[in-house]
């Protein structure tokens, strides 16, 4: 399915269609039943012939440096080895709060495309070599019941650059 919601549910799922649609982005989407963890993603990476990715908004100690981490759905994270590779000190999951405040969803529904938000300007993304090496790109649209296909190449070099982001990659 491509075509847009009928309705928004968050105002980041809004957004994101709104990028996709100005920037004709082609991209394949469904609609779900709340999917929260990986293992909820297998019916809709069947779905959408892909595999989701995984979103993961981190933080150092201090709460001042903020990171937004795509990697492998089914790669397990290890802090260490993700701290080691951007020469870091060790990070942890931002709170909920914060992952409303700054990318604007809820857990489970962590999504690149939260870099459209003004919140979110100085957030670094990072992401696995693994991902970037994928043809297609799977993640939420902002919310834990509508998922996405469309291609890693535009998360790359339009949607990031659109959003004044660069980004590192990383091998872990």
């Amino acid at each position: 399915m491509t075509d847009l919601p009928k309705e928004y549910k968050t105002p980041l799922q809004e957004m994101t269609y709104r990028f996709l649609s100005e920037n004709n982005i082609p991209f394949s989407r469904v609609e779900n039943d709340e999917a929260v963890t990986m293992e909820d993603c297998i019916e809709i990476d069947k779905a959408l012939d892909m595999k989701t990715v995984k979103t993961l908004f981190l933080c150092n100690r201090q709460k001042t440096n903020f990171y937004l981490f795509v990697t492998a759905g089914d790669k397990p994270f290890v802090t260490k080895d993700f701290s080691h590779a951007l020469g870091i000190s060790r990070v942890s999951f931002a709170s909920a709060e914060m992952l409303d405040e700054i990318i604007g969803t809820k857990v489970g529904a962590t999504t690149i495309f939260g870099v459209l938000r003004k919140e979110a300007e100085d957030v670094r993304v990072v992401f696995d070599k693994a991902v970037c090496d994928d043809e297609w790109y799977g993640c939420s649209d902002g919310t834990t019941t509508g998922y996405m296909k469309l291609r890693t190449d535009d998360i790359l070099n339009k949607l990031l650059p659109y959003s004044k982001h660069t980004y590192e990659v990383i091998e872990v």
